[in-house]
């Protein structure tokens, strides 16, 4: 079985000088990058990081968080992504359940989670844990030269790269194996290697554990299924995807910090130029396509893109390949506790039978799939080890994933979600398959669908947005984020599937311990902003949970 540390340092070798990786106007070799990668996971086992050790990991995507986060694991450890922005309550709840013994992050971030910088940062939103004393008698990694607010005693991670003595990164050519290449701890399939937080509350916080194996196995696959090759020119700011590019031997290149394509995405066309493989969400390719359709004159090179994140639908895939006839679309399917399950060709998707439901491709080998009841159930050696909070008492075997599903041979079809469904005319509309892409659009936090029951049965299909910036006070149809939204999907959704309405809220209604969407008191909300021409109608007829109807 794959190992992920393993299979990244054997490319190393491999091809040691052959760019790997190119951000903030640097490019490094895969020799460099090895060396940095043992150095690291070195440095870490004398400073006393033990197997098992978990690491909350807080150092934004760059070459830092790459070499890092691999020498973490191959030092034995785990990484555990924390995200700042989650609130301090949800951070804390979530470092709680981890139990870290390491905590490794920017130099930055702990200057503004400490001292007169904190309240600042509270003032803007910005409700950051005190990352210097969040977990008791931690041990510290700072990426970064040292700022205020940073733990004496913190380990610099310049350091630990470079190794006692050795030159700084850059200037070493020897042998990438020469430098404490027995450091690397090989490991098992089964060692914990990430844990990644997916959703929950601050009772009860949810978080996947994937194992070295695991990961090399799904990232292995994610490489050879998308076309992965030496020296192939890849864009991304994604570490999942990243990391199988220099798996394959590809030159990764990162787009400069901060810099989102779907917000910016005039900005984001110069980084097209020298890309073969572009990586991004629906939501960004269709704002990169849009300010593609200002600038007719360029015209990129790519090769290939690969679209994951969310459905992908053939009105966004049709608009690609009117722009570039020639690139080869990838549409990839997974789960934070697979990852990929399939891969589809997106012409192959084109050509698939209309109301067939979203072919998403051929199962890639590390995944099993059966058909329970209608749902798609997955295993494999790709599976996650399970949720942090069930285990060790109950490891995942299985995934019920909640899809709707068919299976021909090894091809898969998604046919919406085992609960929710709304019926409009003869048409089933599974908000699922809607939603993620919806959330993905600039400006969005939140997103979700309603369907409001008209007086012969048939749902009237509205769209609830949260603004991450200024969200109204009231439920409204007047912020600006939806009529933006609205103008954005006819381009990404099926025309049978528009909303007769986008609305802005608040928040979304939640209930439960799980805080689940609450469909029924969603659709109680927007009952009122059926358009009017059904207005009368509507307001007669009882508002029930869409999720009955499945």
């Amino acid at each position: 079985m794959s190992d992920l540390v393993l299979s990244v340092l054997r490319a190393c070798d491999a091809t040691p000088d052959a760019p790997a990786l190119t951000a903030h106007g640097r490019t490094w070799s895969y020799r460099e990058l090895g060396r940095r990668i043992r150095s690291i996971a070195a440095g870490l086992a004398d400073a006393g990081l033990a197997p098992g050790d978990r690491v909350l990991f807080s150092v934004r995507p760059g070459p830092d968080a790459v070499t890092l986060a691999l020498g973490i694991v191959g030092a034995g450890g785990t990484v555990v992504f924390a995200d700042p922005g989650a609130g301090e309550a949800l951070f804390r709840a979530r470092a709680n359940l981890a139990a870290p013994r390491w905590v490794a992050a920017e130099s930055l971030l702990y200057l503004a989670s400490s001292g007169p910088l904190r309240p600042l940062a509270r003032r803007r939103g910005l409700e950051l844990a005190p990352y210097g004393r969040l977990v008791p008698d931690a041990r510290h990694l700072r990426a970064g030269r040292w700022l205020p607010g940073v733990p004496r005693g913190a380990l610099a991670l310049d350091r630990l790269a470079a190794g006692p003595g050795h030159p700084t990164a850059g200037a070493d050519t020897r042998d990438p194996r020469a430098d404490r290449a027995d450091r690397i701890r090989p490991g098992a399939p089964d060692d914990e290697a990430l844990v990644v937080f997916t959703s929950g509350t601050t009772d009860v916080p949810k978080a996947v554990v994937h194992t070295r194996g695991s990961l090399g196995a799904g990232l292995g696959d994610f490489a050879d299924g998308v076309g992965i090759r030496p020296g192939l020119r890849v864009l991304t700011d994604q570490l999942m995807v990243g990391i199988p590019a220099l798996i394959g031997g590809a030159h990764w290149t990162m787009p400069a910090p901060g810099l989102d394509p779907g917000a910016r995405p005039e900005a984001y066309l110069e980084h097209l130029g020298d890309a073969e493989l572009l990586f991004a969400s629906p939501a960004t390719l269709d704002a990169i396509l849009a300010a593609l359709d200002a600038r007719p004159e360029l015209t990129p090179a790519l090769e290939t893109i690969v679209l994951g994140g969310a459905p992908v639908l053939p009105p966004l895939l049709r608009r690609a390949f009117e722009r570039m006839p020639d690139v080869r679309i990838q549409a990839v399917y997974g789960m934070t506790e697979i990852l990929p399950v399939a891969i589809a060709d997106g012409a192959e998707k084109l050509a698939a039978p209309a109301g067939g439901g979203d072919a998403v491709g051929r199962l890639v080998p590390s995944v099993r799939a059966r058909i329970d009841d209608g749902e798609l159930v997955l295993s494999g050696a790709g599976l996650a080890r399970g949720y942090l909070a069930e285990l060790p008492e109950h490891p995942l075997a299985e995934l019920h994933t909640g899809d709707l599903a068919e299976l021909d041979g090894d091809r898969l079809v998604l046919c919406g979600r085992a609960k929710d469904m709304f019926i409009r005319g003869t048409q089933n509309v599974y908000p699922g398959l809607y939603e993620p892409l919806i959330a993905g659009l600039p400006g969005v936090a939140d997103a979700a669908m309603a369907g409001v029951p008209d007086a012969i049965g048939d749902d009237r299909i509205l769209v609830a947005v949260v603004p991450a910036l200024h969200p109204p006070a009231e439920t409204s149809t007047s912020h600006p984020l939806a009529a933006e939204v609205r103008r954005r999907l006819p381009g990404l959704i099926d025309a049978g599937v528009l909303p007769d309405a986008v609305v802005a809220v608040p928040a979304l209604p939640r209930a439960g311990r799980s805080r689940k969407l609450d469909r029924a008191a969603l659709a109680g909300m927007l009952a009122p902003f059926v358009p009017p021409a059904v207005a009368e109608s509507v307001s007669a007829a009882p508002v029930a949970d869409p999720g009955e109807r499945a």
